[in-house]
């Protein structure tokens, strides 16, 4: 937990890892997740590192995995989650992993597509059976003529010509399908003979065809299109898919070669059909045995391809991980440099120094397999060492709250131990309510106890992983809540009396001759606390529940909420200035404490602390019997800025002007000091002489654990001080002075006038306060009071209270806990970033990203 103040010290490491047992040493520290590696090929191509081969070789097994795992997914299975965490795998088993799955994957696409083959030839055989048993009857007569309107033609001298009006006038005679389009034998065109082609096309397809048939053949043919009795599975996708069967009737080569390719472009299911009805009987009968032996054949190879899909189901997850495993390790290894002998590889890594030891072990255990050790020693830095904070289920979302801002510079204070208290409270002094903060906290409890459950962590919703993600920071919200509900004496915008009243009704009564006919003509009483025994004290906790009664109840909530949101923000800036103290100490840097800290609490302190000390003062001294005539605070806050008096307002001590006029030239006073008082400092004081540390080139044989436990080794180089560019030191880079003029003058006027406005924007906590207990108030008599007023029976006004409190708990869960919580949330979040952090914080840093299988795993 003491890393949570400030972040831990980090040391850059340099590992001499034999080539022999380099990769088992990386593994090794992919699975503890010690070190960030730093890249020693920067300027190397990515096509030319040693280990690209490698990558190549994991980067295309990952592409059959991909195939793998789309087939399971099609097949409509999962795959399962790895039992147990596994290892990187030895290089030597990568050729192993890479057969078994070619092998595996070459045999699921030939089951595939030999399942698809024979889907596609039943899907023939039925569209066949289809089309033969479909009772479009020889098409020997004109069908269309009557339905259509149009004359069906015949090659010339064999043609019925019949028009529509002809057509309909044969409706009472022979029927026009049983007339006889080609004489028996007969004529000089005894030897021709009609041609028939049948099929199937896609339903979308029909009406098209139908008419580019007609067009283009003009009209020298009968078409009948009819749709199948049953849909045929498709035999790509498996899903049931709806078909039309048609059959042609036509005479002459030209018009069946149009026919032929107009079929063709429709990319239509053509069929032999035959003209005895015996013929297409005896072929039914053939296709539908065929069809069944094809069943049978299909039914084994989806048993085998079952199979296979269950082979696949326990070689990819693991295979997954180990790949990828595998892959980051070569990637790792691909920023390590090649010592001049190529008997070791060369890798420089940011480590925590506590785990130092553990790296140390880790790579003793990894390397001695091999017969050689492999060395890590610290070495000294001039880059800005990685910020590392480790956190736990309760921390992650405060530190998440601070990290948004930006991370903290190396070894700066962290505000995230102090934002697990103040971020809470300042949300529930804008949330305040008993009720309210009762059910999120019971919200957060609920998904604090069930955290460990499976199903919830897998849950994939976006809303519902940040609510997870934040659940501590709910719950504390919540009880914050709670508590500040109690103090401002709202439970669901009603007031409860826990204690007695400290206001009496009956003394004002008794000692006011109230009479008969006054109560009669003054509808609304006013109670005076001078009168003897009508105050007996303060309520014991929080505000009286009498003032929900009175008239004046939001004239008194918005004066105290007001003077409270002063107080709070000064104090809340105050200690984030004093925060700054800590890490001036830290880094050395004694000179700022005189000339920035000191000046600016004098700022604050002399100008807007002064505010708070009026209002406290004058809630200590002014009593209920000199409210009337009791001095303005404001009035008097503004004179002291303008060196004026008020006649009319008087003082509230002795010697007031003079102490606010002091208080002023002081704060001014500081101004100077805080704008030219550093950069003085530092362009005044002496100059320390140059010195170039050198890294070492190899492996030291002597001291190795000296030089790893050295507290100061990674450190020699780096300085945090802030007007040090880029993190480099001033053995570097001359000082530009202006540079840190501009740099300081910046910072001081972004405090003076942030003292001014940060004040102003802690207001928002009285603004918020009273927009969300007025919005629970409005709430409450528009729906639940209209409902408890009503005048009926007890049944049916409990009938009727049923959907009442329904709207009520459903617009109090979505306008009051979710609207209101966001903003307030929203809203407390902006009092830590801009005006809390920027007191202290500079929020520059980065992250340390160790080299960790933990994803892989996961």
């Amino acid at each position: 937990m003491g890393s949570m103040f400030r972040s831990e010290e980090v040391a850059l490491v340099q590992l001499f890892l034999p080539t022999a047992a380099a990769y088992t040493c990386v593994s090794q520290l992919g699975e503890l997740g010690l070190v960030e590696f730093r890249d020693l090929n920067a300027s190397v191509s990515a096509f030319q590192r040693r280990f690209v081969g490698d990558v190549r070789r994991c980067e295309e097994l990952e592409k059959t995995f991909t195939f793998l795992q789309e087939q399971v997914k099609q097949a409509g299975l999962a795959l399962p989650t790895p039992k147990e965490r596994l290892p990187a795998p030895p290089p030597r088993d990568l050729l192993r992993i890479q057969e078994e799955t070619e092998r595996l994957a070459q045999e699921l696409q030939d089951v595939r597509g030999n399942q698809q083959a024979l889907r596609a030839q039943l899907q023939q055989l039925r569209l066949h059976a289809a089309v033969l048993g479909q009772s479009h009857g020889p098409p020997v007569s004109c069908s269309r003529a009557g339905r259509a309107g149009r004359v069906c033609q015949a090659p010339p001298a064999l043609t019925v010509s019949l028009g529509p009006q002809q057509a309909a006038g044969h409706a009472d005679g022979p029927s026009l399908e049983r007339t006889l389009l080609l004489p028996p034998s007969r004529g000089p065109h005894q030897d021709l003979r009609v041609n028939f082609v049948a099929g199937a096309v896609e339903p979308h397809k029909a009406a098209v065809l139908e008419r580019l048939l007609w067009r283009a053949c003009r009209g020298f043919l009968i078409a009948s299109f009819r749709e199948a009795e049953r849909p045929l599975e498709d035999p790509v996708t498996g899903e049931p898919t709806t078909w039309v069967t048609f059959l042609i009737s036509y005479w002459g080569e030209q018009i069946g070669q149009k026919i032929r390719k107009i079929t063709d472009g429709f990319h239509c299911h053509v069929f032999p059909f035959l003209e005895q009805e015996e013929a297409r009987q005896g072929a039914l009968q053939q296709l539908q045995q065929q069809s069944q032996e094809l069943q049978e054949v299909l039914g084994e190879t989806e048993r085998f391809l079952s199979q296979v899909l269950g082979r696949v189901q326990q070689l990819l997850p693991p295979g997954q991980v180990q790949v990828h495993k595998m892959k980051a390790v070569y990637l790792a290894l691909n920023q390590c440099s090649v010592s001049s002998t190529h008997k070791c590889l060369i890798a420089e890594a940011w480590c925590a120094a506590r785990d130092l030891p553990a790296l140390q072990q880790a790579l003793r255990d990894s390397s001695s397999e091999e017969g050689m050790s492999a060395v890590a020693h610290r070495i000294p830095c001039r880059d800005m060492p990685p910020t590392l904070v480790r956190t736990n289920r309760f921390t992650a979302s405060f530190q998440g709250i601070v990290d948004a801002y930006g991370v903290g510079r190396y070894q700066e204070v962290n505000p995230a131990p102090y934002t697990i208290v103040t971020f809470p409270f300042l949300f529930a002094v804008m949330f305040g309510d008993v009720g309210h903060g009762l059910l999120m906290f019971l919200f957060a409890l609920a998904m604090v106890l069930a955290e460990d459950r499976p199903a919830v962590k897998a849950a994939q919703n976006e809303i519902w992983q940040t609510f997870f993600g934040g659940r501590y920071l709910l719950l504390l919200m919540g009880l914050f809540s709670v508590y500040t509900g109690f103090i401002y004496n709202e439970c669901f915008s009603r007031a409860t009396s826990i204690f007695p009243s400290g206001w009496s009704v009956a003394a004002m009564a008794n000692r006011s001759g109230w009479s008969d006919e006054f109560l009669a003509q003054h509808p609304l009483l006013t109670l005076d606390p001078n009168i003897t025994g009508v105050f007996l004290g303060p309520y014991p906790f929080g505000i009286d529940p009498v003032w929900s009664l009175a008239t004046n109840h939001l004239s008194f909530l918005n004066s105290f909420k007001m003077k409270m949101s002063v107080i709070l923000g000064v104090t809340h800036m105050a200690f984030g200035v004093l925060l700054g103290v800590f890490n001036h100490v830290h880094f050395g840097q004694t000179h700022r404490l005189l000339l920035e800290t000191l000046p600016e609490l004098l700022f604050l302190l002399g100008l807007f602390g002064y505010l708070v000390f009026l209002v406290v003062y004058k809630w200590l001294r002014v009593s209920a019997a000199d409210a009337a005539s009791a001095p303005s605070i404001l009035i008097h806050f503004i004179n002291m800025f303008l060196f004026s008096r008020s006649a009319t307002n008087r003082p509230l001590y002795g010697g007031q002007e003079v102490v606010q006029y002091a208080l002023v030239v002081l704060a001014l006073a500081t101004v100077p000091v805080l704008l030219l008082g550093t950069p003085s400092y530092l362009l005044l004081r002496p100059r320390r002489p140059r010195s170039h540390a050198q890294r070492p080139a190899g492996p030291q044989e002597d001291d190795k654990a000296g030089l790893l436990d050295s507290p100061t080794a990674s450190e020699d180089g780096w300085s945090a001080d802030e007007e040090k560019a880029g993190g480099q030191d001033d053995e570097e880079a001359e000082l530009a002075p202006s540079e840190i003029f501009m740099h300081q003058a910046i910072h001081t006027i972004e405090f003076c006038l942030g003292c001014i406005s940060n004040t102003a924007s802690y207001l928002r906590l009285w603004a918020l306060s009273l927009a969300h207990a007025q919005l629970s108030e409005v709430l409450w008599a528009m729906v639940m009071r209209v409902g408890l007023g009503l005048r009926r029976e007890v049944g049916v006004a409990a009938v009727a209270l049923v959907p009442i409190f329904a709207a009520f708990a459903v617009m109090t869960v979505a306008i009051l806990l979710v609207m209101e919580g966001l903003s307030a949330f929203l809203h407390a979040l902006r009092l830590h970033w801009v005006e809390f952090q920027n007191k202290f914080y500079a929020g520059t840093g980065y992250k340390l990203s160790p080299f960790t299988f933990a994803i892989q795993d996961e």
